[in-house]
Parts: structure tokens; sequence; C-alpha cells
């Protein structure tokens, strides 16, 4: 014989995972915006500064904000520098911003300088990736982190 209270909670329990899942909170999209490219200005003798752009968007049903992105700047394969941005973007259900990530770096952190100094001479472009995870906000859904994944991928122009 069935016990009517316990297919009863069963079936509540599975219905309640479902409605669970529908309430999930999709990563964010992070991409080149195509229109901003990425720029390496050097700076004096010492180090440079690199400015990444980046689309945003929210594909959820809610907004969320964009609490931080930390990972490593790869320029022409060459592990880079360490990239911490702390942001705090709010962003609205299917909305999507262009924010920029602005990086310091010590050519004495910049592995295969020669390559940066060859682009600024020739005017050529090397290529970059930000690696890594972001955390967002989503209120009574919780703070939840994605990653470790390729955030952006692109080209640097040298100025």
């Amino acid at each position: 014989m069935i016990d009517m209270r316990r297919l009863t909670v069963a079936i509540l329990l599975l219905s309640g995972c479902a409605a669970l899942q529908t309430l999930g909170i999709v990563p964010l999209r992070i991409s080149d915006p195509g229109d901003r490219p990425a720029e390496l200005r050097l700076v004096g003798l010492s180090g440079a500064a690199l400015r990444l752009w980046a689309r945003v968007e929210n594909p959820n049903r809610f907004g969320v904000t964009l609490r931080d992105v930390v990972g490593e700047v790869f320029i022409a394969d060459a592990e880079a520098v360490a990239a911490n941005f702390p942001l705090g973007v709010p962003l609205a259900a299917a909305q999507d911003t262009i924010i920029p990530f602005d990086i310091a770096i010590r050519f004495d952190n910049l592995p295969g300088l020669a390559r940066v100094v060859r682009a600024a001479v020739t005017g050529n472009a090397l290529p970059y990736r930000l690696e890594g995870s972001f955390g967002v906000e989503a209120g009574n859904l919780g703070s939840p982190r994605f990653g470790p994944m390729t955030l952006l991928r692109g080209e640097i122009r040298v100025r």
C-alpha cells in the first residue's frame, strides 16, 4: 500500500527543486565589445597602463550586481599580472553595459618585455586574454562566484 503522506512530500520536494532550478542564477556573459580596443600605454621607463574594455550582459530575469572580477592577464601568451577589480556594477534584468578594466603593469613583473617594446615600435598588436572568475550579488539568491574561465580575449594596441 502506498503511504499518501510520503508520496505527497516527495511530489512537493520534486516540484520545489524544479522551481528552484528555474530561479537559479545564470552566469553573466563577459565579452570584448568590439568597438573599443584594448590599449597598452607605456608610462615612463618602469611600466605601462593597460585598459581592457568588456561588455557585461545579465541574461537573468532579475537584477544582479557584478561584485568583482579576479584573475590574471596574459599578454602574448606570457604570464603577466594579477588583476583584481572590485566593481559593484548593478545590472538590471537583461541589461548589458560596457566597463573598463584598468591595470598598472611594472615592467619587472611582465615577462616577454621585448615583445611589448617591439610591438610599440612597429605598431603591431599583441594578443591578450584575461583568465579568472567573477562574483555577483543576487539578493536573496546569494552571492555566487563563477569561474575560473577565460573572461576576455583580444588584441592590445601599444601606444
